[in-house]
């Protein structure tokens, strides 16, 4: 199975996340979004299948660094160029499967998205 997780490398629920795939032995790839970039396809792509709340993190410093009138009544389409201009904004992880994705990190979802 092809795994990608996507966030950056210091995040403290991103090594949660390494620590526990790499126990159980499933091999990923890491896409360190603040080094490489992520793309509005994907970007539009993860909201489309999980929804923005989900995606969206309004709890990141980034967010609530943003002035009151640009948080305020954000559609997709702009919360989505925020994403992509600062991907910690991002919610992490995020992992992408050939079934689909998970936002966040929960032992239980990965266990059950992995058969284990």
């Amino acid at each position: 199975m092809t795994v990608t997780i996507y966030g950056i490398k210091n995040c403290d629920t991103m090594k949660k996340a390494f620590m526990w795939l790499d126990a159980q032995g499933v091999d990923f790839t890491f896409h360190d979004y603040r080094v490489a970039g992520i793309t509005r396809a994907e970007v539009a792509a993860w909201v489309a299948e999980a929804g923005l709340d989900k995606v969206l993190n309004k709890a990141s410093k980034t967010f609530r660094a943003l002035p009151v009138a640009a948080r305020d009544g954000l559609d997709e389409t702009r919360a989505i160029d925020l994403m992509v201009a600062e991907p910690t904004m991002i919610k992490r992880p995020v992992l992408t499967t050939p079934h689909g994705i998970e936002v966040g990190f929960k032992p239980e979802r990965y266990a059950t998205i992995f058969g284990l």
